[in-house]
């Protein structure tokens, strides 16, 4: 519905983000985030169990979301150079729009208990292995060149990452300007056709 609230968890997801984004994981206090969803300190543990609590879920929900991207771009062609044009396209765009989310993603996996952190693994080790999937078919297909398929994906994963810890929305470039001219570095750096 139009003009609807958003709900307390939302709220607190995104109050902890900004919070997160603004003061880092450590530096950051449960009063902190009510305060900016406009809540009591109090409220905070009706809906999560802990800081490190809404760390996880908001780390969780980002790397599911990367993995549903990264798996649509491969499913997208079967053709190795058009999959990775569409997965480049999509995750550096999404690094862009969702820069402050990406970071706290990306950056503060440190701040999450073992078993939290264990778990963010697997999703981290399922999008590496997707991407080492399309360069590695491309090199069997002889369209691209690389002799490390495997290093080749985490420099293309990284590169794409990175966008979240420099873009600002106020800057030069759009995400899809963005989003293009890192499927070219991307085609580039496997050695592709353009």
């Amino acid at each position: 519905m139009p003009g609807a609230q958003p709900n307390a968890r939302t709220r607190l997801v995104d109050a902890a983000i900004e919070s997160f984004a603004a003061k880092g994981f450590h530096g950051t206090t449960t009063r902190d985030i009510a305060s900016a969803a406009g809540m009591s300190p109090a409220a905070v543990y009706v809906h999560h169990k802990s800081k490190e609590d809404l760390l996880y879920l908001i780390s969780k929900e980002g790397h599911e979301r990367t993995l549903r991207l990264v798996e649509e771009g491969v499913a997208s062609s079967a053709d190795p150079v058009e999959q990775l044009r569409a997965v480049m396209r999509a995750f550096a765009a999404h690094h862009a729009r969702g820069h402050t989310g990406a970071r706290i993603v990306n950056y503060e996996l440190a701040a999450l208990n073992e078993e939290h952190l264990a778990e963010i693994r697997e999703y981290r080790r399922a999008i590496e292995q997707r991407m080492r999937d399309v360069v590695t078919a491309g090199v069997a297909a002889d369209v691209f060149a690389t002799s490390n398929p495997r290093m080749t994906a985490l420099a293309l994963l990284s590169l794409g990452i990175d966008v979240a810890r420099w873009y600002r929305d106020e800057g030069d470039w759009a995400p899809e300007d963005i989003a293009d001219h890192y499927c070219e570095l991307a085609l580039r750096m496997v050695g592709a056709a353009q």
